[in-house]
């Protein structure tokens, strides 16, 4: 599979994250609402940072998939956003990490290597963005 091909898959799975965070303030169970800096929000908080995390993904998504410059320093600010926020969800919210480790795992884990592989391809690629 080819780096561009790649790239298109980061992008698309960036704006797929953005409609669920636009989604997330409708809140429709308790384990619902966005991560921000490892701790769930609820309530006006997530009302308000849900649809901004949203806006900067759906952002990033474009630029990813149209191969624009902006998204290169998009891509590292938000590489390191994920292993930072994945590291105090598990610090903060201990209890629910605890309760689902397994899954736990498995979203860290693609998690990580979507943002960080997106950054790694976006530099590797950088001649080519537009």
């Amino acid at each position: 599979m080819s780096e561009r091909t790649l790239l298109r898959i980061c992008g698309v799975l960036f704006c797929l994250l953005a409609v669920s965070n636009f989604l997330k303030p409708l809140e429709m169970s308790e384990h619902q609402g966005f991560v921000f800096f490892g701790k769930r929000l609820h309530g006006t908080p997530n009302l308000i940072l849900a649809p901004l995390a949203g806006l900067y993904l759906a952002i990033y998504g474009f630029g990813v998939l149209r191969l624009r410059r902006f998204a290169l320093p998009m891509s590292y600010v938000y590489a390191l956003y994920v292993v930072l926020n994945l590291t105090l969800f598990t610090i903060r919210m201990a209890d629910e990490a605890q309760a689902h480790i397994l899954f736990g795992l498995v979203y860290s884990l693609v998690a990580i290597a979507v943002s960080s592989g997106s950054a790694y391809l976006l530099t590797r690629n950088r001649t080519a963005l537009e």
